[in-house]
């Protein structure tokens, strides 16, 4: 995801001689400055290297697992300015729970980004803190803009965002897989079944993506009254697919409100 966000950075032009990243391994250090051009350092080997990466930073993306995040604040803290703004790509962590490990008065804006994102595509939510400026957050925006779609919510809305987008990308493989084994179980040869439903969902994807594309009216252009597709969809109706999917999206929400009070 990190990696995602800095391509987009990078495509959309910021100059690579102005990035510096830490990773944990040496050998994911010499990777990415070589693929991307950047510096990038071993952030495990030497705890001061995350606070020569911030150091002297516009905006420092702090996207490490949830559970790490808070240390890394607290020791990137001594080196911030206090116009640096520190923006995060971890889940279920709040605005609260970064201020408090940051020093008083620091810009925070917090991120939800999808794994699309590394195509150009993804859907980020940006949740400003109470001390960014409209111009720090215009800021964010434009940068973030280049891995995709960019909304900008309260921060009481990003669970259930991320119920939908940030989870979402599954729901859509995991249809693809449901379709794939429906062609098996209707005679396809299995391989052929798996591309012709990984192409479809792609294909109706791209669709989607057209500028006013609206779902419905896309659904209803296929569906022929009397026809096979209307058929398939009365099914999935009396199935109740529209609710399940309801629910799936109710509890991965609930449970990014779970992992959002353990690690409070």
């Amino acid at each position: 995801m990190n990696e995602a966000i800095l391509g987009g950075l990078l495509a959309a032009g910021t100059d690579p001689s102005d990035v510096v990243a830490t990773v944990r391994r040496a050998e994911r250090a010499d990777e990415l400055a070589h693929r991307h051009g950047i510096m990038a350092i071993a952030g495990a080997e030497d705890p001061d290297n995350n606070k020569l990466a911030a150091k002297g930073a516009g905006v420092v993306i702090l996207g490490v697992k949830p559970v790490g995040i808070t240390d890394l604040a607290r020791e990137i803290s001594p080196v911030l300015a206090p116009s640096t703004i520190v923006v995060s790509v971890a889940a279920a962590v709040s605005i609260a729970q970064l201020e408090a490990a940051l020093p008083p008065g620091q810009p925070v804006i917090r991120t939800m980004p999808n794994t699309p994102a590394r195509l150009g595509r993804g859907v980020i939510s940006v949740s400003a803190g109470s001390n960014v400026t409209p111009e720090q957050q215009q800021l964010v925006t434009e940068l973030l803009s280049a891995a995709g779609t960019v909304v900008e919510i309260p921060e009481d809305q990003v669970d259930a965002l991320s119920a939908i987008s940030g989870s979402g990308p599954a729901y859509a493989f995991y249809l693809a897989e449901a379709m794939a084994a429906a062609g098996v179980e209707l005679g396809l040869d299995p391989e052929l079944s798996v591309r012709i439903s990984r192409e479809t969902v792609a294909g109706a994807g791209y669709m989607l993506a057209e500028p006013g594309a609206d779902p419905t009216a896309l659904r209803v252009a296929v569906t022929s009254p009397n026809g096979t597709t209307e058929r398939a969809i009365a099914a999935f109706n009396e199935g109740g697919i529209p609710a399940i999917i309801a629910d799936g999206a109710r509890a991965a929400a609930a449970r990014a409100a779970e992992i959002t009070k353990q690690l409070g």
